[in-house]
């Protein structure tokens, strides 16, 4: 976003903008000249949610909204009006907007990368007199966008080695230090990243990308928090090869990266007082004559042994190296984000996130993050039991089961193995999002794409934890 959708109310010339019930409209009408309450019959205007409508008053005109509730409005009340109202400048009328700030501005994001006829209409801008919630709700609107535009961008335009510039720009912006591990040291120190992704083509080679970065003059023992996100530029499936119409948003397999970075981001801005180290294995998992192979047997940073069952669960091998990277630190709290399985799309459809959780007071700190801030994660369970599915005749473990039962659970339970003890010798408190981040369809603040689902639930959890 190139301009600052929501600013500081300076008395600007702007148009009024009035969010009513239909409760409340009855009332609003009655005070109304005939001319204005004919405009808005013809509008068919009733105040109900969703509504939205150009009152004339005089030389001037006002904007309506219809909300369900204007005194706790959700995050995408005013998003309708952002999408459907006239460019210009608007001061909302009454209470705060809170939380549809945000709404405002992701209702107006466009992405117009590959499009000749990308001039869109001037910006909708809202005054607030909130001041103190600007600049939050402008911070989460650009996660927001990074994650749409990084998951929208094809795979040609978004490989290992453009995520690795998305992550060394995010590093310079915010004086952060970024790793980057390639070559014969990844397939010496992340053999699982390197054997999934070695199949690419040279300019999409596969990288371990680890970028660090400690507020500045912050505690020196500041908390470590470890961000995990799967980078899966492209999947093919590799030699256990997905049908064509499986591949079509097969761009979308970084999401969980684009996650990551996206609260890195956040968290840098926003200045919490933690140790952050965000962690990206980025691949594509494409097919050659030295595609990794069903039945062959991957080492491990962990030292565990995979056996291969399917070649199309390759995003759960390149977090388990990276998980185990992650667990080093002695973190206080590690978070993944993975578009990791279909089973969970299945079971939650696309809006609700998986979430998995070793404790279950940091899952609930999710959950009501979630609900707080109109982003809901669903939590499914961490039952051991299933983990029996995942045993190898000839390995530590398999990376698949050959039953189709409980398919997010068993990835999760996979990575499970990955996530290692803090210093005390007690379990790294994690929790795991098997995301969609795409949009099927368009709602209201939600354009059809590239979406963030669990960042904000996540992001809220964080500052509440760590601010």
């Amino acid at each position: 976003m190139n301009i600052e959708l929501i600013q500081p109310d300076r008395g600007q010339t702007a148009t009024s903008l009035r969010l009513t019930t239909v409760e409340g409209f009855a009332g609003f009408a009655g005070t109304l000249s005939g001319p204005q309450r004919a405009a808005l019959s013809a509008q068919r205007f009733t105040g109900k949610a969703g509504q939205t409508a150009i009152l004339p008053d005089g030389e001037t005109w006002q904007a309506l909204g219809g909300v369900a509730d204007p005194v706790q409005p959700t995050s995408w009340c005013l998003a309708k009006l952002a999408e459907a109202l006239p460019a210009g400048t608007y001061r909302l009328e009454g209470a705060g907007a809170g939380r549809a700030l945000l709404g405002w501005q992701t209702a107006q994001y466009r992405f117009d990368r590959y499009r000749q006829d990308s001039a869109a209409e001037g910006p909708r801008i809202l005054l607030t007199g909130d001041a103190a919630a600007i600049e939050p709700a402008l911070a989460e609107a650009r996660a927001v966008a990074l994650v749409r535009d990084l998951v929208n961008t094809p795979a040609e335009d978004m490989g290992p080695a453009a995520l690795e510039e998305v992550a060394e720009r995010i590093a310079g912006e915010h004086r952060a230090q970024l790793q980057v591990t390639r070559g014969e040291t990844l397939e010496a120190e992340y053999p699982m990243v390197h054997a999934v992704g070695r199949a690419a083509a040279r300019h999409h080679a596969p990288r371990l990308l680890h970028l660090t970065w400690s507020l500045p003059g912050g505690r020196a023992d500041a908390p470590v928090l470890a961000l995990v996100g799967k980078g899966v530029c492209f999947d093919s499936g590799g030699l256990d090869i997905k049908p064509s119409a499986g591949m079509l948003l097969m761009k979308k397999d970084m999401g969980g990266a684009a996650h990551a970075l996206a609260l890195a981001q956040l968290v840098m801005e926003r200045g919490l007082d933690v140790r952050l180290h965000c962690l990206v294995p980025a691949v594509e998992n494409a097919i050659a004559g030295n595609s990794f192979r069903p039945g062959d047997v991957l080492r491990s940073r962990k030292g565990l042994s995979v056996e291969i069952g399917n070649t199309d669960a390759e995003g759960r091998l390149i977090l388990g190296d990276a998980l185990t990277r992650a667990s080093e630190e002695n973190p206080q709290l590690i978070l993944d984000f993975a578009t990791l399985t279909g089973a969970a799309r299945v079971a939650l459809g696309p809006d609700l996130p998986a979430l998995f959780a070793r404790e279950d007071a940091t899952a609930d700190a999710l959950l009501a993050a979630g609900r707080a801030e109109d982003d809901p994660v669903w939590r499914l369970p961490l039952h051991q039991p299933y983990a029996e599915g995942l045993k190898s005749d000839i390995a530590d473990t398999n990376n698949a089961t050959s039953n189709g039962f409980a398919g997010a659970i068993t990835a999760a339970l996979f990575l499970d193995r990955f996530v290692g003890k803090d210093a005390a010798g007690q379990p790294i408190d994690w929790a795991h999002f098997d995301t969609f981040a795409w949009n099927p369809a368009a709602r209201p603040g939600r354009p059809r794409g590239g979406e963030a689902l669990g960042l904000r639930a996540a992001w809220h959890m964080l500052q509440a934890r760590f601010g």
